[in-house]
Protein backbone atom coordinates (compact mmCIF):
# COMPACT_ATOMS: atom_id res chain seq x y z
CA UNK A 1 0.00 0.00 0.00
CA UNK A 2 1.58 3.47 -1.29
CA UNK A 3 0.42 6.73 0.21
CA UNK A 4 0.74 10.15 -1.11
CA UNK A 5 4.31 10.62 0.15
CA UNK A 6 5.92 7.69 -1.67
CA UNK A 7 8.07 8.74 -4.46
CA UNK A 8 6.79 6.89 -7.82
CA UNK A 9 8.68 4.08 -8.64
CA UNK A 10 11.08 4.07 -11.74
CA UNK A 11 10.56 1.15 -13.86
CA UNK A 12 14.17 -0.47 -15.30
CA UNK A 13 15.66 0.39 -18.99
CA UNK A 14 17.84 -1.11 -20.80
CA UNK A 15 19.46 2.32 -21.28
CA UNK A 16 19.88 2.47 -17.41
CA UNK A 17 23.07 -0.07 -17.63
CA UNK A 18 24.94 2.67 -18.96
CA UNK A 19 24.21 5.77 -17.64
CA UNK A 20 22.80 4.72 -13.79
CA UNK A 21 25.91 4.67 -11.47
CA UNK A 22 23.88 1.43 -9.67
CA UNK A 23 24.27 -0.97 -12.74
CA UNK A 24 26.53 0.42 -14.78
CA UNK A 25 30.30 -0.99 -12.87
CA UNK A 26 28.29 -4.20 -13.44
CA UNK A 27 28.08 -3.82 -17.15
CA UNK A 28 31.58 -3.13 -17.41
CA UNK A 29 32.41 -6.36 -15.42
CA UNK A 30 30.72 -8.40 -17.27
CA UNK A 31 31.89 -6.73 -20.77
CA UNK A 32 35.65 -7.18 -19.60
CA UNK A 33 34.32 -10.80 -18.74
CA UNK A 34 32.96 -12.09 -21.99
CA UNK A 35 35.63 -10.25 -23.62
CA UNK A 36 38.40 -12.44 -21.33
CA UNK A 37 36.83 -15.45 -21.98
CA UNK A 38 36.11 -14.66 -25.94
CA UNK A 39 40.01 -13.84 -26.37
CA UNK A 40 40.97 -17.18 -23.90
CA UNK A 41 38.82 -19.54 -26.44
CA UNK A 42 40.12 -18.11 -29.48
CA UNK A 43 44.02 -18.17 -28.20
CA UNK A 44 42.91 -22.11 -27.15
CA UNK A 45 41.51 -22.86 -30.17
CA UNK A 46 44.15 -21.40 -32.01
CA UNK A 47 46.97 -23.10 -30.38
CA UNK A 48 44.60 -26.87 -30.80
CA UNK A 49 44.00 -26.09 -34.37
CA UNK A 50 47.78 -25.22 -35.27
CA UNK A 51 49.20 -27.96 -33.24
CA UNK A 52 47.03 -30.44 -35.33
CA UNK A 53 48.41 -28.97 -38.33
CA UNK A 54 51.87 -29.74 -37.57
CA UNK A 55 50.75 -33.41 -36.86
CA UNK A 56 51.19 -32.47 -32.75
CA UNK A 57 47.63 -32.46 -31.26
CA UNK A 58 47.07 -32.31 -27.55
CA UNK A 59 47.63 -36.07 -26.14
CA UNK A 60 48.65 -37.14 -22.86
CA UNK A 61 48.99 -40.98 -24.16
CA UNK A 62 52.76 -40.14 -23.73
CA UNK A 63 52.42 -40.90 -20.12
CA UNK A 64 52.07 -44.24 -20.29
CA UNK A 65 55.28 -45.00 -22.40
CA UNK A 66 58.78 -46.52 -20.67
CA UNK A 67 60.21 -43.62 -19.71
CA UNK A 68 63.49 -45.58 -20.21
CA UNK A 69 65.56 -43.07 -17.50
CA UNK A 70 66.75 -43.78 -14.36
CA UNK A 71 66.26 -41.78 -11.17
CA UNK A 72 69.25 -41.39 -8.76
CA UNK A 73 67.65 -40.05 -5.87
CA UNK A 74 63.90 -41.69 -4.91
CA UNK A 75 61.96 -42.51 -1.98
CA UNK A 76 59.50 -45.56 -4.09
CA UNK A 77 60.65 -48.38 -6.05
CA UNK A 78 61.22 -47.30 -9.49
CA UNK A 79 63.09 -48.72 -12.97
CA UNK A 80 63.76 -47.30 -16.35
CA UNK A 81 61.34 -49.82 -17.44
CA UNK A 82 58.33 -47.41 -15.22
CA UNK A 83 56.19 -45.27 -17.43
CA UNK A 84 56.80 -41.45 -18.12
CA UNK A 85 54.06 -40.67 -15.24
CA UNK A 86 55.33 -42.66 -12.69
CA UNK A 87 59.00 -40.88 -13.08
CA UNK A 88 56.88 -37.78 -12.70
CA UNK A 89 55.18 -38.73 -9.75
CA UNK A 90 58.74 -39.80 -8.19
CA UNK A 91 60.09 -36.34 -9.45
CA UNK A 92 56.91 -34.26 -7.85
CA UNK A 93 58.08 -36.23 -4.43
CA UNK A 94 61.64 -35.41 -4.77
CA UNK A 95 60.45 -31.69 -5.18
CA UNK A 96 57.89 -31.87 -1.78
CA UNK A 97 61.00 -33.50 0.23
CA UNK A 98 63.54 -30.69 -1.13
CA UNK A 99 60.59 -28.07 0.28
CA UNK A 100 59.38 -29.44 2.91
CA UNK A 101 63.07 -30.09 4.51
CA UNK A 102 64.23 -26.50 3.31
CA UNK A 103 61.32 -25.05 4.62
CA UNK A 104 61.75 -26.39 8.20
CA UNK A 105 65.32 -25.60 8.09
CA UNK A 106 65.14 -22.11 7.03
CA UNK A 107 62.62 -21.28 9.46
CA UNK A 108 64.80 -22.24 12.04
CA UNK A 109 68.00 -20.74 10.83
CA UNK A 110 66.01 -17.48 9.62
CA UNK A 111 64.19 -17.19 13.34
CA UNK A 112 67.59 -18.04 15.11
CA UNK A 113 69.48 -15.31 12.66
CA UNK A 114 66.90 -12.58 12.94
CA UNK A 115 66.76 -12.49 16.45
CA UNK A 116 70.64 -12.52 16.68
CA UNK A 117 70.83 -9.28 14.41
CA UNK A 118 68.71 -7.34 17.82
CA UNK A 119 71.60 -8.80 19.88
CA UNK A 120 73.68 -6.54 22.38
CA UNK A 121 76.48 -8.19 21.56
CA UNK A 122 78.17 -6.34 18.85
CA UNK A 123 79.94 -9.19 17.27
CA UNK A 124 77.49 -11.46 17.32
CA UNK A 125 75.05 -9.04 15.83
CA UNK A 126 77.37 -7.83 13.01
CA UNK A 127 78.19 -11.73 11.79
CA UNK A 128 74.95 -12.00 11.32
CA UNK A 129 74.42 -9.16 9.44
CA UNK A 130 77.15 -10.20 7.33
CA UNK A 131 75.64 -13.54 7.00
CA UNK A 132 72.12 -12.01 5.66
CA UNK A 133 73.68 -9.63 3.52
CA UNK A 134 76.02 -12.20 1.86
CA UNK A 135 73.94 -14.69 1.61
CA UNK A 136 70.51 -12.83 -0.18
CA UNK A 137 72.72 -10.95 -2.71
CA UNK A 138 74.31 -14.02 -4.36
CA UNK A 139 72.30 -15.70 -6.75
CA UNK A 140 70.69 -19.19 -5.19
CA UNK A 141 72.28 -21.12 -8.21
CA UNK A 142 75.86 -19.99 -7.81
CA UNK A 143 75.51 -21.52 -4.05
CA UNK A 144 73.80 -24.65 -5.07
CA UNK A 145 76.85 -25.18 -7.19
CA UNK A 146 79.37 -24.20 -4.11
CA UNK A 147 77.36 -26.58 -1.38
CA UNK A 148 77.77 -29.70 -4.11
CA UNK A 149 81.68 -28.43 -5.03
CA UNK A 150 82.04 -28.19 -1.18
CA UNK A 151 80.71 -31.63 -0.56
CA UNK A 152 82.85 -33.45 -3.43
CA UNK A 153 86.14 -32.07 -2.92
CA UNK A 154 86.31 -31.97 0.90
CA UNK A 155 84.66 -34.98 1.57
CA UNK A 156 86.51 -38.17 1.67
CA UNK A 157 85.80 -41.16 -1.05
CA UNK A 158 84.09 -44.28 0.21
CA UNK A 159 87.87 -46.14 -0.52
CA UNK A 160 89.28 -43.87 2.51
CA UNK A 161 87.31 -46.20 4.91
CA UNK A 162 89.08 -49.23 4.15
CA UNK A 163 92.16 -50.90 5.81
CA UNK A 164 93.38 -51.38 9.38
CA UNK A 165 94.24 -47.70 9.76
CA UNK A 166 91.64 -45.84 7.59
CA UNK A 167 92.17 -41.99 6.34
CA UNK A 168 88.54 -41.57 7.18
CA UNK A 169 85.99 -43.12 9.74
CA UNK A 170 82.42 -43.40 10.39
CA UNK A 171 81.03 -40.54 12.42
CA UNK A 172 78.22 -40.10 15.14
CA UNK A 173 79.00 -44.14 17.24
CA UNK A 174 80.04 -45.32 14.07
CA UNK A 175 76.94 -45.22 12.27
CA UNK A 176 77.27 -42.77 10.16
CA UNK A 177 79.44 -42.59 6.95
CA UNK A 178 80.26 -39.13 5.23
CA UNK A 179 81.59 -39.35 2.16
CA UNK A 180 81.47 -37.56 -1.18
CA UNK A 181 78.94 -39.54 -2.95
CA UNK A 182 76.73 -38.82 -0.03
CA UNK A 183 75.90 -39.52 3.62
CA UNK A 184 75.24 -42.63 4.73
CA UNK A 185 72.85 -42.84 7.52
CA UNK A 186 71.17 -45.61 10.04
CA UNK A 187 67.35 -47.24 8.26
CA UNK A 188 64.37 -47.89 10.73
CA UNK A 189 64.10 -51.29 10.21
CA UNK A 190 61.37 -53.66 12.46
CA UNK A 191 61.83 -57.17 12.75
CA UNK A 192 57.92 -57.51 13.12
CA UNK A 193 56.80 -55.84 10.75
CA UNK A 194 53.20 -55.57 10.21
CA UNK A 195 53.40 -55.24 6.22
CA UNK A 196 52.49 -52.82 4.21
CA UNK A 197 49.26 -52.18 1.65
CA UNK A 198 49.33 -51.47 -2.22
CA UNK A 199 47.88 -48.32 -2.82
CA UNK A 200 46.41 -48.06 -6.52
CA UNK A 201 46.78 -51.50 -7.53
CA UNK A 202 49.61 -52.01 -10.55
CA UNK A 203 49.05 -48.40 -11.99
CA UNK A 204 51.65 -45.74 -12.52
CA UNK A 205 51.08 -44.29 -9.33
CA UNK A 206 51.53 -47.52 -7.33
CA UNK A 207 53.24 -47.05 -3.56
CA UNK A 208 53.46 -49.27 -0.38
CA UNK A 209 51.65 -47.83 2.60
CA UNK A 210 53.93 -48.80 5.74
CA UNK A 211 51.71 -50.08 8.21
CA UNK A 212 54.50 -49.87 10.85
CA UNK A 213 54.62 -46.04 9.69
CA UNK A 214 50.71 -45.59 9.47
CA UNK A 215 50.69 -47.13 13.53
CA UNK A 216 53.52 -44.94 14.96
CA UNK A 217 51.45 -41.86 13.17
CA UNK A 218 48.14 -43.06 14.93
CA UNK A 219 50.49 -43.40 18.52
CA UNK A 220 52.02 -40.25 17.50
CA UNK A 221 49.21 -38.43 17.49
CA UNK A 222 47.44 -40.29 20.16
CA UNK A 223 49.84 -38.69 22.19
CA UNK A 224 49.67 -35.22 20.95
CA UNK A 225 45.20 -35.59 21.82
CA UNK A 226 46.42 -36.17 25.16
CA UNK A 227 49.03 -33.76 25.63
CA UNK A 228 46.97 -30.70 24.42
CA UNK A 229 44.04 -32.06 26.97
CA UNK A 230 46.52 -32.24 30.01
CA UNK A 231 48.14 -28.65 29.38
CA UNK A 232 44.56 -27.35 28.41
CA UNK A 233 43.34 -28.94 32.09
CA UNK A 234 45.93 -27.14 33.67
CA UNK A 235 45.23 -24.00 31.97
CA UNK A 236 41.83 -23.83 33.42
CA UNK A 237 43.17 -24.70 36.94
CA UNK A 238 45.23 -21.81 36.52
CA UNK A 239 42.29 -19.76 35.46
CA UNK A 240 40.66 -21.01 38.61
CA UNK A 241 42.96 -21.10 41.22
CA UNK A 242 46.36 -19.05 39.80
CA UNK A 243 48.39 -22.27 40.48
CA UNK A 244 49.63 -23.87 37.49
CA UNK A 245 49.91 -27.83 38.12
CA UNK A 246 53.04 -29.24 36.71
CA UNK A 247 52.63 -31.01 33.55
CA UNK A 248 55.83 -31.27 32.30
CA UNK A 249 56.68 -35.33 33.61
CA UNK A 250 52.79 -36.30 32.79
CA UNK A 251 53.68 -34.82 29.31
CA UNK A 252 56.38 -36.67 28.87
CA UNK A 253 55.65 -39.94 30.16
CA UNK A 254 52.37 -39.75 27.87
CA UNK A 255 54.41 -39.12 25.23
CA UNK A 256 57.22 -41.44 25.16
CA UNK A 257 56.05 -44.98 27.31
CA UNK A 258 53.16 -45.40 24.18
CA UNK A 259 55.70 -45.10 21.38
CA UNK A 260 58.52 -47.03 23.39
CA UNK A 261 55.98 -49.62 23.59
CA UNK A 262 54.91 -49.80 20.43
CA UNK A 263 58.60 -49.72 19.18
CA UNK A 264 59.46 -52.58 21.29
CA UNK A 265 56.20 -54.52 19.87
CA UNK A 266 57.25 -53.84 16.45
CA UNK A 267 61.00 -55.07 16.80
CA UNK A 268 62.64 -51.98 16.03
CA UNK A 269 65.79 -51.96 15.31
CA UNK A 270 68.45 -50.02 12.91
CA UNK A 271 70.43 -51.26 10.13
CA UNK A 272 73.51 -49.37 9.79
CA UNK A 273 75.73 -48.63 6.56
CA UNK A 274 78.98 -51.15 5.62
CA UNK A 275 81.01 -50.79 3.20
CA UNK A 276 81.26 -53.55 0.97
CA UNK A 277 82.84 -53.62 -2.52
CA UNK A 278 83.27 -49.97 -3.63
CA UNK A 279 81.00 -48.15 -2.16
CA UNK A 280 78.64 -48.70 1.13
CA UNK A 281 75.85 -50.47 1.38
CA UNK A 282 72.70 -50.55 3.29
CA UNK A 283 71.37 -47.43 5.39
CA UNK A 284 69.56 -44.77 4.05
CA UNK A 285 71.15 -43.10 1.47
CA UNK A 286 71.52 -38.79 0.92
CA UNK A 287 72.61 -38.06 -2.33
CA UNK A 288 75.39 -34.99 -2.27
CA UNK A 289 72.71 -33.56 -4.57
CA UNK A 290 70.19 -33.45 -2.11
CA UNK A 291 72.46 -32.76 0.07
CA UNK A 292 73.66 -29.31 -1.81
CA UNK A 293 70.50 -28.40 -3.08
CA UNK A 294 68.41 -28.63 0.72
CA UNK A 295 71.48 -26.46 2.02
CA UNK A 296 71.84 -24.03 -0.55
CA UNK A 297 67.76 -23.51 -0.34
CA UNK A 298 67.71 -23.76 3.82
CA UNK A 299 70.78 -21.01 4.22
CA UNK A 300 70.00 -19.13 0.85
CA UNK A 301 65.81 -18.46 2.33
CA UNK A 302 67.25 -18.27 5.47
CA UNK A 303 68.53 -14.67 4.96
CA UNK A 304 65.66 -12.98 3.59
CA UNK A 305 63.32 -14.64 6.72
CA UNK A 306 65.68 -13.31 9.15
CA UNK A 307 65.11 -9.82 7.87
CA UNK A 308 61.36 -11.12 7.67
CA UNK A 309 61.98 -11.92 11.91
CA UNK A 310 63.78 -8.84 12.16
CA UNK A 311 61.23 -6.53 10.95
CA UNK A 312 58.47 -8.25 12.99
CA UNK A 313 60.20 -7.72 16.16
CA UNK A 314 61.03 -4.59 15.62
CA UNK A 315 57.38 -3.36 15.23
CA UNK A 316 56.14 -4.86 18.18
CA UNK A 317 56.36 -1.76 21.10
CA UNK A 318 59.34 -1.52 23.28
CA UNK A 319 57.12 -0.85 26.24
CA UNK A 320 55.89 -4.75 25.77
CA UNK A 321 59.63 -5.50 26.46
CA UNK A 322 59.85 -3.27 29.22
CA UNK A 323 56.82 -4.65 30.72
CA UNK A 324 57.78 -8.21 30.50
CA UNK A 325 61.25 -6.74 32.38
CA UNK A 326 59.01 -5.54 35.16
CA UNK A 327 57.61 -8.54 35.81
CA UNK A 328 60.86 -10.28 36.45
CA UNK A 329 60.33 -12.26 32.53
CA UNK A 330 64.16 -12.77 31.71
CA UNK A 331 65.45 -11.73 28.02
CA UNK A 332 64.92 -15.31 26.71
CA UNK A 333 61.63 -16.04 28.23
CA UNK A 334 60.32 -12.43 27.30
CA UNK A 335 61.09 -13.03 23.43
CA UNK A 336 59.78 -16.61 23.44
CA UNK A 337 56.48 -15.63 25.67
CA UNK A 338 56.00 -11.94 24.62
CA UNK A 339 57.91 -10.17 21.92
CA UNK A 340 57.37 -13.57 19.05
CA UNK A 341 53.82 -14.43 19.68
CA UNK A 342 52.84 -10.88 18.85
CA UNK A 343 55.31 -10.55 15.87
CA UNK A 344 53.68 -13.32 14.15
CA UNK A 345 50.86 -11.65 12.54
CA UNK A 346 53.55 -9.73 11.12
CA UNK A 347 56.33 -12.20 10.30
CA UNK A 348 53.60 -15.10 8.70
CA UNK A 349 52.50 -13.42 5.67
CA UNK A 350 55.40 -12.25 4.27
CA UNK A 351 56.97 -15.85 5.28
CA UNK A 352 54.56 -17.57 3.39
CA UNK A 353 55.90 -15.80 -0.08
CA UNK A 354 59.72 -16.94 0.70
CA UNK A 355 58.24 -20.40 1.02
CA UNK A 356 56.71 -20.69 -2.29
CA UNK A 357 60.28 -19.05 -3.57
CA UNK A 358 61.87 -21.79 -2.21
CA UNK A 359 59.70 -24.24 -3.48
CA UNK A 360 60.09 -23.06 -7.05
CA UNK A 361 63.85 -22.33 -6.61
CA UNK A 362 64.22 -26.06 -6.20
CA UNK A 363 63.81 -26.14 -10.12
CA UNK A 364 67.11 -25.40 -9.95
CA UNK A 365 67.86 -28.96 -8.81
CA UNK A 366 68.99 -29.86 -12.25
CA UNK A 367 72.37 -27.97 -11.84
CA UNK A 368 73.40 -30.56 -9.54
CA UNK A 369 71.53 -33.85 -11.15
CA UNK A 370 68.88 -34.05 -8.83
CA UNK A 371 65.99 -35.38 -10.40
CA UNK A 372 62.79 -33.38 -8.87
CA UNK A 373 59.23 -32.73 -11.18
CA UNK A 374 61.60 -30.29 -13.39
CA UNK A 375 64.10 -32.59 -14.13
CA UNK A 376 61.78 -35.39 -15.09
CA UNK A 377 58.90 -34.25 -16.57
CA UNK A 378 59.52 -30.46 -17.55
CA UNK A 379 63.41 -32.47 -18.73
CA UNK A 380 64.14 -35.98 -19.77
CA UNK A 381 60.41 -36.80 -20.78
CA UNK A 382 59.69 -33.69 -22.29
CA UNK A 383 62.75 -33.82 -24.79
CA UNK A 384 62.42 -38.00 -25.54
CA UNK A 385 58.98 -37.55 -26.18
CA UNK A 386 58.56 -34.11 -27.87
CA UNK A 387 55.32 -32.93 -26.22
CA UNK A 388 56.38 -29.46 -24.83
CA UNK A 389 53.23 -27.28 -24.32
CA UNK A 390 51.74 -30.74 -22.53
CA UNK A 391 55.13 -30.93 -20.67
CA UNK A 392 54.75 -27.73 -19.77
CA UNK A 393 51.26 -27.18 -18.62
CA UNK A 394 51.26 -30.47 -16.68
CA UNK A 395 54.77 -29.08 -14.70
CA UNK A 396 52.60 -25.87 -14.06
CA UNK A 397 49.60 -27.43 -12.61
CA UNK A 398 52.30 -29.27 -10.36
CA UNK A 399 53.90 -26.16 -9.05
CA UNK A 400 50.46 -24.17 -8.99
CA UNK A 401 49.12 -27.44 -6.76
CA UNK A 402 52.02 -27.16 -4.55
CA UNK A 403 52.19 -23.63 -4.12
CA UNK A 404 48.39 -23.28 -3.35
CA UNK A 405 49.05 -25.84 -0.56
CA UNK A 406 51.51 -23.81 1.29
CA UNK A 407 49.60 -20.85 1.13
CA UNK A 408 46.19 -22.66 2.28
CA UNK A 409 48.39 -24.33 5.27
CA UNK A 410 50.36 -21.30 6.21
CA UNK A 411 47.17 -18.99 5.93
CA UNK A 412 45.14 -21.36 8.25
CA UNK A 413 47.79 -20.73 10.60
CA UNK A 414 47.96 -17.17 10.21
CA UNK A 415 44.20 -17.03 11.43
CA UNK A 416 45.12 -19.24 14.29
CA UNK A 417 47.61 -16.65 15.69
CA UNK A 418 46.12 -14.05 15.06
CA UNK A 419 45.66 -11.62 18.02
CA UNK A 420 41.98 -11.91 18.80
CA UNK A 421 40.41 -8.44 19.01
CA UNK A 422 37.40 -7.08 21.48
Amino acid sequence: MTTLTDPPKESFRLSMLIYDTRYRSLTIQAVAMLGFMLLAAWLINNTIVNLATLGKPIDLGFLGEPASYDINQRLLDYNSRDTHLRAAFIGLINTIVVAVLGCITATIIGVLVGVLRLSKNWLVAKIMTVYVEVFRNVPVLLWIVLAMAILIESLPAPRDFRGENPEATLSFFDTVAITNRGVYIPEPLFSNSLGNIHLFGDSSLRFDVSLDLVAILIVLAASIFAIRKVTARAARIQAATGVRPKTWHVNLAIFFVPMIALLTLLGFHLGYPALKGFNFQGGTHMRNSLIALWLALSLYTAAFIAEIVRGGILAISHGQTEAAGALGLRPGKTMRLVILPQALRVIIPPMISNYLNLTKNSSLAIAVGYMDITGTLGGITMNQTGRELEGVLLLMACYLLISLSISAVMNWYNKRVALVER
